[in-house]
């Protein structure tokens, strides 16, 4: 451990990494192994900030496709988004990592509202900070909420967690051909129209010059190499 180049990151991951291989909610084992692998980082001297999305439970797009009223639909996604914040809550507590949820949206009796300076203090104590509640606003993703945080924190980076080693100008599971970039500028990312995050977080952090990582969460050794500033299994935005 050790090494690392960054003091405060942001960690963006998905709502299915919780699901593992369920067709929905939560695998146990799956939730214990992204805890271990934060737990790593943190252990190593890292303050971690961490964004969930809620894919493993509901996305608010697929709602408003169906007929759902659109800002209903974000909403329910925000508050499926908390939910995920008090499972790894719950999971980080279990194995001696301290942890607090901050909710963008108000519910006193189960997550504190967030405020940046207490969230900040937070990750100042070594606690992992889990924002959650999306931006507390519809027709935001929680990539956007991602950098949101990330920004009104003072983190480094933000840490984008993929089921890839970087970026790729087309789905690698579809297209083998599809080429790997290890770095490419904010400008490239939003002209290409990569889906790897969504224009209005690029836009963020490129106005901001908040790089963003894009790595392979499910490698072992990937999140400890973009962290020691080695991109060699991971896309850098910049």
């Amino acid at each position: 451990m050790g090494g690392y180049i960054y003091k405060r990151v942001l960690l963006k991951i998905s709502g299915e990494a919780l699901k593992g291989k369920n067709d929905f909610g939560y695998s146990a084992e799956a939730v214990r192994e992204i805890v271990e692998k934060i737990r790593h980082i943190v252990d190593g001297g890292i303050e971690v900030a961490l964004v969930c999305g809620a894919g493993n439970i509901w996305r608010g797009i697929n709602g408003s496709g169906s007929g759902m009223d659109r800002v209903t639909a974000d909403y329910m996604g925000m508050l499926a988004t908390v939910m995920n914040g008090l499972c790894l809550r719950d999971a980080f507590t279990a194995a001696g990592v301290a942890a607090e949820v901050f909710s963008s949206i108000p519910m006193g009796t189960v997550a504190r509202q967030f405020d940046r300076i207490e969230a900040i203090r937070a990750l100042e104590s070594g606690k992992v900070a889990i924002f959650a509640g999306g931006t507390g606003s519809p027709f935001f993703t929680t990539d956007t909420t991602a950098t949101l945080r990330a920004l009104e924190t003072d983190c480094e980076a933000v840490l984008k967690a993929t089921k890839v080693d970087g970026i790729y100008s087309d789905d690698p599971f579809k297209n083998p051909l599809a080429e790997r970039f290890s770095r490419l500028s904010f400008a490239d990312a939003i002209n290409r129209r990569l889906k790897v995050m969504d224009s209005t977080a690029f836009s963020m952090c490129s106005d901001n010059q908040l790089p963003i990582l894009v790595f392979n969460f499910s490698d072992s050794e990937s999140m400890d190499m973009v962290l020691s500033g080695d991109t060699a299994k991971a896309t850098i935005v910049s």
